[in-house]
């Protein structure tokens, strides 16, 4: 049966999640344009460096569960609000630090702090928009992540411009603050204004009832009828994830090493392109699968995903080596696109086949499993550039290993996922034609 499209309040409830998700990336991304500052400030190491995403990604994975338990109880917009708020405060907090673990600490806030957003998104956007269309609105609930991260990179670039020339700044009961200290408080600042908007809006009204304790039952039911599945989709998307981003961690650095380009002038050029092309990629994805659906492909949504990040890895592999900075920028446009395109059907493609009372909770699982990749992904790489790769341009050996390696195994866990997943969706469309019945 053939369900209503989406009115505008759902369309428009998006927009302000998305907007929520551009700040959360904004947040998350700038330490990547501060490396070289910082490294020279702090008198820290690449791998040190990288740990400041993975702390992140950790905390990030391990809070997700809880609140997912928590939202699909209770108020999701208190829940994002209360996370905005708070994630706010811990990336002004980075920097207010005067050590590395001053750094490190707060970043475990921001991690935990970002946690309330995906998902109680995945919820929110569940219960407002019908079956047929979730794929399509969390991909382009994703395409806000792609911004975000652009928008890290411009935003950071062009603060890092104003104030690296400066001196340094002194604050009243702060002291004096680093330019890449200075970089973490502006970007900060902003989602302080956008928690308190969450608090006027509409909670959307849940299409099952609020479920009690059995709805832990539910979940390993879930988890054990479609083990080899959920299995394969976590871990295929998890080693995207990886590869990507170690990629896009170490792209200012890349810049810097090999072509000898400023810091600033490389994040605020990666930011555009990343701004401009990156949110093509989810939507291209959802387009895809919804088109491969339309001619019967039950594993549209794995299929897509799977085909869009393989094209990513020849892509990246070919910016390694080029002669020169303007012909790696113009590379990064298909390659930003195909690295980001998996990951709006990696989330739209599991409310599709999971009970509704039990949404946020695994799209948490599945936070949970591919936050790993934000774990290791930097560090890997990091650890590459010091070890296997140490000579000044290693970074980019270094990027061409990790993402070979993880992009490659990316590809083939998604294509043993094709077939129980087209099970999976089909046993869940028979049970809802039954309930319409």
């Amino acid at each position: 049966m053939k369900q209503a499209a989406a009115g505008w309040p759902a369309w428009l409830l998006l927009m302000l999640l998305m907007l929520a998700s551009v700040l959360s990336f904004v947040d998350r991304q700038v330490v990547a344009i501060v490396v070289e500052p910082m490294k020279a400030d702090l008198a820290i190491s690449d791998t040190q460096i990288g740990w400041l995403y993975g702390v992140f990604a950790v905390f990030y994975a391990v809070a997700a569960w809880p609140i997912a338990f928590l939202a699909d109880r209770f108020s999701r917009k208190h829940i994002i609000a209360l996370g905005i708020f708070f994630w706010s405060v811990m990336t002004i907090a980075c920097g207010l630090s005067r050590q590395y673990w001053h750094v490190l600490a707060a970043r475990v806030g921001v991690g935990i702090g970002e946690a309330s957003l995906s998902p109680a998104t995945v919820s929110m956007v569940s219960d407002v928009f019908p079956r047929q269309q979730v794929p399509l609105a969390l991909s382009v609930f994703q395409t806000a992540a792609v911004m975000g991260s652009g928008l890290a990179f411009l935003i950071g670039g062009l603060v890092l411009e104003l104030v690296q020339g400066a001196e340094p700044a002194v604050l009243p009961w702060v002291g004096q603050l680093q330019p890449w200290q200075l970089t973490f408080v502006y970007v900060g600042l902003p989602g302080l204004l956008l928690c308190f908007v969450f608090l006027f809006i509409r909670e959307p009204l849940r299409r099952q009832a609020a479920p009690d304790s059995g709805s832990l039952q539910v979940l390993r039911d879930f988890y054990r009828r479609n083990r080899t599945a959920l299995v394969l989709h976590h871990l295929g998307f998890l080693a995207f994830a990886l590869a990507g981003y170690a990629f896009v961690f170490w792209t200012v650095s890349y810049f810097v090493r090999v072509h000898g380009v400023d810091a600033a002038v490389a994040a605020q050029t990666f930011g555009c392109i990343f701004l401009l092309t990156g949110p093509v990629g989810p939507v291209l994805a959802a387009l895809l699968a919804r088109r491969l659906g339309t001619r019967g492909h039950k594993d549209a949504n794995i299929l897509a995903a799977m085909l869009m990040g393989l094209l990513g890895v020849p892509c990246v592999i070919l910016i390694q080596f080029m002669p020169s900075a303007l012909w790696a920028y113009l590379l990064y446009v298909p390659a930003m696109i195909f690295v980001n395109a998996p990951f709006g059907l990696a989330n739209g493609s599991l409310p599709v086949i999971a009970p509704a009372s039990i949404h946020a909770q695994v799209a948490a699982i599945y936070l949970f499993v591919v936050s790993i990749g934000n774990l290791l992904g930097p560090p890997i790489a990091g650890f590459f550039n010091e070890v296997v790769f140490p000579a000044e341009d290693g970074v980019r050996f270094s990027i061409i290993a990790v993402v070979t390696l993880f992009g490659v195994l990316g590809g083939i866990l998604l294509q043993f996922a094709r077939k129980p997943y087209a099970l999976a969706f089909q046993n869940m469309e028979t049970l809802l034609s039954r309930s319409a019945s």
